[in-house]
């Protein structure tokens, strides 16, 4: 994993990376999966590193120039839900995990690495979830097909 610079930290089936097999990107998530979904795609999680993005206990500090943190976001969903199994979901405790996250995000990255962070705000607001992180983001972008999911982009200054 040294020579690995990337981390995506909850990288679930990969579904936005152009390149699942990137060989600088460490995938991790807690769960490996899989499954077909109930309108018959598949879905495999299977992450390098299996590892809670609230410890991340394999990674030293600094050792990254670029985290990629896309948690859960969802609260409402069942726990066997085909939605669960595709984005994971919240659990009742969130607020002290995102920001425990967050929190490890910015120690494995290094001084001036960036981290980018995805939200979807249909069950939380994006401004809620900011604050749960003292680093102040650089700038973002919000998409979607109902402008509810946002970009962030946060870098490390020393």
């Amino acid at each position: 994993m040294k020579d690995k610079v990337i981390i995506d930290v909850c990288c679930g089936s990969k579904m936005f990376w152009f390149d699942k097999n990137n060989k600088n990107v460490i995938f991790n998530d807690n769960r490996e999966l899989d499954t077909n979904l109930c309108d018959g795609r598949k879905l495999v999680i299977s992450p390098d590193t299996m590892m809670d993005f609230t410890d991340l206990n394999l990674i030293e500090d600094k050792s990254m120039k670029l985290v990629v943190f896309d948690p859960p976001h969802l609260t409402s969903l069942g726990k066997n839900s085909w939605m669960a199994k595709k984005y994971g979901r919240l659990k009742d405790d969130w607020k002290p995990m995102i920001k425990k996250g967050f929190s490890e995000c910015f120690r494995v990255l290094d001084d001036y690495g960036v981290l980018i962070f995805k939200w979807n705000e249909t069950d939380i607001p994006i401004k809620e979830i900011l604050s749960l992180t003292d680093i102040e983001p650089l700038f973002g972008h919000i998409s979607g097909k109902r402008s509810n999911t946002h970009w962030v982009c946060f870098m490390k200054l020393s």
